[in-house]
């Protein structure tokens, strides 16, 4: 597959120039001879299960979404019964693990070996503790690994240092997740947000790359020309971020100038948000018949797609797909991504989709309430939409499906792969959705406006329809943008219907 870190280099008009983090990351190990295999590099997978950690020392932003999340289901499930609230499971080091096994797959490398490291707390140094490291260096040499792969975010000197133990190239999970991003982006905005996340990771782990960079370098000939090539990079980068963020700022404006065009008309935007490989974009296609790609490796979708969706009372919404979730989504992309998820801010609903098949959903929830924190728009109107029922017993299915109905929670299960549940789910997007309400009105419409009638079947739910002397009568239920186009044929009319 080339390198497992994918470069382009500047086209003849100076346009799109992505970091190469690939080139980064032999500078660091002095070692960029390792040769690619045609199934993909072969990656050794490294984990590490804090003790202390396990026993439950989590960040206060973590235990406040899992919180919220508990006290919503309690409420969705029991109205009466707020007080209790659920235990819900943390990734452990075994699943996260799997995780990363996962994104390593999505990145197309081939898993020759993986080891989990308990540690009461993490080595300053190396993470794991150089005696396991030289374990892992001997067991990494035996299956013959390209890289080693980290379910642990690095310091760029905790990198520095087990490069020079292992002798391979180390790669932390932010740096998998980049380069999983880099692969999937089509369109140019999806790029430049990706490129502007790399620079960003890039800049501090410049510093002490090498001999030949080194600050603290002494004697005649290294200090003088370290400093400068240590200088000239960090310019060239500073200069490229501000060059990719002015153009970013660019997309961020016509998008605005897009979304005042939308919302010069009474059509409402329906956000789809979630866990990656959660079935977003599935789901998605399903409802718009889009087409777009959906796949079981994680982050699929990168580049927003925005499609038209009929609901039940002939209203349209436009239907927002946007990039999945990830516990511990490195702050650089969720920065980097803002423009993207700027649709999900101006949402007049979020559909929350979840795996229901998932033992972790509830977690993984707990990690989408904290981006959405981050976002601000954890009080707009939101659906939680439970996915993948079809890999759920059956029984079970249909008792969480009938008792859902029952109940009115804000909870609609659906298989989107089967098409099961989606007349019901479109069903509550249409009571959620406040603009252009919908009117009971009567009519008396000559037969001769063919063009009102037109309208009134495409655009209305019509109850009952009399022709008499050249008019026709109808009892219809129609949009409030339907009923203004009308209004001269308008009898009478009823509140709008909620």
């Amino acid at each position: 597959m080339g390198s497992f870190f994918r470069k382009e280099s500047r086209d003849g008009a100076g346009a799109t120039r992505r970091v190469s983090l690939a080139e980064m990351a032999k500078r660091a190990s002095g070692d960029g001879t390792s040769q690619n295999r045609a199934g993909g590099e072969r990656a050794f997978l490294v984990g590490l299960d804090v003790r202390a950690r396990r026993k439950g020392a989590v960040t206060a932003q973590a235990q406040a979404a899992r919180e919220a999340a508990a006290s919503s289901t309690a409420a969705a499930k029991n109205p009466q019964k707020t007080s209790t609230k659920p235990t819900i499971p943390e990734f452990d080091a075994e699943e996260s693990l799997a995780e990363l096994r996962t994104l390593a797959e999505s990145a197309s490398a081939r898993i020759v070996g993986e080891v989990l490291q308990r540690r009461d707390r993490p080595d300053p140094a190396t993470l794991i503790g150089a005696g396991k490291l030289e374990e892992i260096a001997g067991t990494a040499a035996s299956v013959n690994a390209d890289l080693l792969l980290f379910d642990h975010d690095l310091s760029p000197s905790q990198q520095r240092n087990i490069e020079k133990i292992v002798h391979r190239r180390v790669i932390d999970r932010t740096q998998l997740i980049l380069d999983i991003f880099a692969r999937h982006a089509r369109t140019r905005e999806g790029q430049l947000q990706v490129e502007l996340a790399q620079l960003q990771y890039l800049l501090p782990r410049l510093a002490g790359r090498g001999i030949e960079m080194s600050q603290l370098g002494g004697g005649i000939g290294t200090r003088g020309p370290g400093e400068t090539q240590l200088e000239t990079d960090r310019r060239k980068i500073y200069r490229r971020i501000r060059h990719v963020e002015q153009q970013l700022e660019n997309v961020r404006r016509i998008r605005a100038q897009q979304r005042q065009r939308r919302e010069s008309a009474p059509v409402a935007t329906v956000a789809l948000v979630g866990y990656t490989n959660a079935g977003k974009s599935t789901l998605f296609n399903a409802l718009t018949k889009a087409g777009v790609l959906s796949s079981p490796k994680m982050f699929a979708t990168l580049d927003p797609t925005i499609r038209g969706v009929d609901l039940p009372s002939k209203r349209k919404v436009l239907l927002s797909d946007t990039v999945g979730f990830i516990r511990s989504l490195p702050h650089t992309l969720v920065s980097a991504f803002r423009a993207t998820l700027e649709e999900v801010q101006r949402a007049a609903v979020i559909l929350h989709v979840s795996d229901a098949s998932s033992r972790l959903s509830a977690e993984q929830d707990a990690q989408v309430e904290i981006v959405l924190k981050e976002l601000e728009v954890e009080a707009k109107p939101r659906l939680r939409v439970m996915n993948k029922v079809d890999l759920l017993d059956e029984e079970v299915a249909a008792d969480l499906m009938a008792d859902a109905e029952r109940t009115g929670a804000k909870t609609v299960y659906v298989s989107a792969i089967e098409g099961t549940g989606l007349d019901h789910l479109l069903e509550r997007i249409d009571a959620m959705i406040e603009e252009d309400r919908v009117r009971r009105v009567h009519l008396r419409v000559p037969q001769k406006e063919g063009k009102a009638l037109a309208l009134l079947e495409a655009r209305a739910r019509i109850y009952s329809r009399q022709y008499q002397d050249g008019v026709v009568e109808l009892e219809a239920e129609a949009p409030e943008s339907v009923v203004r186009r009308v209004r001269q044929f308008v009898v009478s009319s009823e509140k709008a219907s909620s």
